[in-house]
Order: C-alpha cells, then structure tokens, then sequence
C-alpha cells in the first residue's frame, strides 16, 4: 500500500484534512485511511504506529491528518506523541505540552488519562509530556504496556507518532506492541538505503508494516479531483 501526499506551504497549517477538505492532498489522506481499512479487513487495527528515517521527512504531518480523516469518518481517535527526543503533535494542534504520555506513565493507574480535545469531533490529543532522559527505556517498559491497553478501551483506533527508526531505537522497541507500522518517506529527500535499512529494522522485530506513505511526491493537479 502506498499513497502521495503533498505538504503543505510554510506559514500555512499543515492539517490540511482539517483546513482545506477539498484539497487534492485532503483527499489523499482520506484515501491513505481507506487503504489502512482494507489491509486490515480480516484484524482489524487499532494501534498503529508511525515512524520515518530520518527527521523531518514528515511523518508527523502525515499522522496528524489521518487522524483527522479518521475522526471525520465517526471513529474515536487518540493521537498520542511518543516522540520523547522532538514532540510536535501539540504544537500543529496549537495545545501545550505539560503533562502528556511520561506523566500518564508515572502516575498511579486510576489517575485519568491527560487527552485533550483538539477542537475536531472525536479526536483527542496525548502530548508527549516532560522529556525523559532513556525514552525506549520509557516506551519498553510494562508500564507502557498497561498505557497503551487503557487507550485502547477508550477509542476506535490510538495513532502513536515516533522518532525516526533509523536513528533512534524507540520506534522498533515500540512496534512491538502495536497492530502496525506506517512507513513515511518523502520524495527527493529520503535515501534509497535508508528506507532499505528502516524496513530491515521493522522486519528485525517482527513488526507489521502494513504500508508506506510518500509525501510531498509531484503528481498531475488532475488526478487529485473527480470529474
């Protein structure tokens, strides 16, 4: 499975599924959340994980907008930000950053989860909360564990934004516990090697990928609308 997506221009929002639903980029999210459907027709996902290999190769963007095309599509979605090096999920939702994930995982287990509303029906925000200074540390523990089943409870599908797998080790730890793995690449930037490298890491701990995005790839204005 694969898809194009194209970024948005500087100074304007990214959440293009939420600024601009008509967009052909608009579109090809919701078509990349079609595609997660149907690969998963025979079990179901409800964790999916999304990593890259290197930074900035946009699969922060990326997850951002599929959740919104999720929660457009009637599902209860939570977007939770286990990059722990660089957290960005709050600063596109223009949420802060003070408590989140590692103050979900340290605190005692009836505490309620730290979610906040992103002002889009049905999806919710898990910030990264404080820095910790052994992140896969964090991401591998039972703890972790016992975080990501109460989300699990709480909604349709929980959307967890990760480092980059080349350069740190916390996406492969965390692939391990989840129902799938979306690769993002971005076209001109990411390394033929490195994408070569990021799936023989995935493949390494048996993760499932169940597809790769490409964004911000050169496609025919035509193809992006109907008729």
């Amino acid at each position: 499975m694969g898809d194009s997506i194209e970024q948005s221009a500087n100074g304007v929002s990214p959440l293009i599924a939420l600024r601009d639903p008509r967009a052909p980029a608009a579109e090809a999210y919701r078509r990349l959340r079609t595609n997660i459907q149907f690969s998963s027709l025979d079990k179901p996902l409800h964790t999916l994980l999304a990593t890259s290999t290197a930074p900035d190769e946009g699969k922060s963007t990326t997850l951002a907008n599929l959740a919104v095309t999720m929660a457009q599509a009637e599902q209860r979605v939570i977007l939770v930000d286990c990059d722990l090096h660089r957290p960005t999920l709050h600063t596109l939702f223009e949420l802060p950053n003070e408590v989140g994930l590692t103050s979900m995982i340290l605190a005692q287990e009836e505490t309620p989860p730290p979610l906040q509303p992103t002002g889009v029906p049905g999806l919710t925000l898990l910030a990264s909360g404080p820095l910790p200074p052994r992140p896969a540390d964090i991401l591998g523990s039972r703890r972790m564990d016992a975080v990501i089943a109460r989300l699990r409870a709480e909604a349709d599908i929980v959307l967890f934004d990760t480092p980059p797998v080349v350069v740190v080790t916390d996406a492969a730890v965390l692939a391990t516990k989840v129902d799938g793995v979306l690769l993002v690449l971005q076209a001109g930037k990411t390394r033929r090697d490195r994408a070569r490298q990021a799936r023989q890491i995935l493949e390494k701990v048996k993760a499932n990928i169940v597809g790769v995005v490409l964004n911000n790839a050169q496609v025919e204005q035509g193809y992006g609308y109907y008729g």
